[in-house]
């Protein structure tokens, strides 16, 4: 649809992640500094997608069930969360990204008043890099018939450096990196592995000394690391669990989860 400039006193209706929110501009436009005062401040224009029956709304690809807190910010200009909320990390991430800085303050009080770590300022380097070469092998096609065969295999190295040992310890758990890996109370290790090819035997993947790499999700879910995406996809979510945001990319900033270095700081 045309881009077109959402007017001041009517309703606004936001897809956050897939949940629906109505609110007003003033609302949204509380903090002119903040992100979403200057998304929705007056006279942007701004492209908005198609609804039901003819509504419309404005797409943020954030968390949808976060964003709750957020706006209920923005109403009332104090940050009142439900009694036992464990889930402040991810909300300041989340207040970081809107630039909410009330919010940030408020989060930052909240958690010395409850006596919770203050978060510290830390570094975090995450990079990969891949090696492909050909293997070749005999393959069994017969009961006397053996055949020269090859198969491409890519071997992954990658390196993290954190200066949070908290996010550190997140990190080591789910790749499955011992503790004390890389040296005693080192902030980095590294990981190396090698996806089985499709063609490859199984005998000749153990023959060669490679390894697979395996996540383990918050449920205990085990899942496979098959390459450089789904690596810095692991590497992104741990971040931003801990408060970091995203301060460069290399070499491709528009091609995120392709690229060899990620560089993120917390303040």
């Amino acid at each position: 649809m045309p881009s077109q400039a959402p007017s001041f006193g009517g309703p606004v209706t936001l897809n956050v992640g897939g949940t629906l929110y109505a609110t007003t501009l003033e609302t949204l436009t509380r903090f002119p500094d903040s992100m979403l005062g200057a998304m929705f401040r007056e006279g942007a224009a701004l492209p908005s997608n198609s609804g039901p029956l003819g509504s419309s709304y404005y797409f943020i690809d954030r968390d949808g069930k976060a964003f709750r807190h957020i706006l209920n910010f923005l109403r009332l200009g104090c940050l009142d969360l439900p009694r036992g909320y464990g889930e402040t990390a991810l909300l300041r991430a989340e207040a970081d990204f809107y630039q909410i800085q009330p919010l940030l303050d408020a989060l930052r009080e909240l958690e010395v008043t409850q006596g919770t770590e203050v978060v510290t300022a830390a570094l975090f380097h995450a990079d990969v890099d891949a090696t492909p070469r050909l293997v070749h092998f005999s393959a069994r096609r017969g009961p006397h018939h053996y055949e020269l065969s090859a198969a491409r295999v890519d071997t992954f190295r990658a390196n993290i450096f954190c200066t949070d040992p908290t996010c550190l310890g997140v990190l080591r758990t789910r790749f499955g990196v011992a503790e004390g890996e890389g040296g005693e109370g080192s902030p980095h290790f590294h990981l190396e592995w090698a996806p089985c090819p499709e063609g490859l035997p199984e005998v000749e993947y153990r023959r060669l000394g490679l390894k697979q790499l395996w996540v383990v999700g918050e449920a205990g879910e085990r899942r496979e690391v098959l390459g450089t995406p789904g690596f810095l996809e692991e590497v992104l979510q741990v971040a931003l669990e801990h408060g970091f945001r995203l301060d460069s990319v290399f070499p491709d900033p528009e091609d995120l989860l392709n690229s060899r270095s990620l560089r993120f700081v917390r303040h």
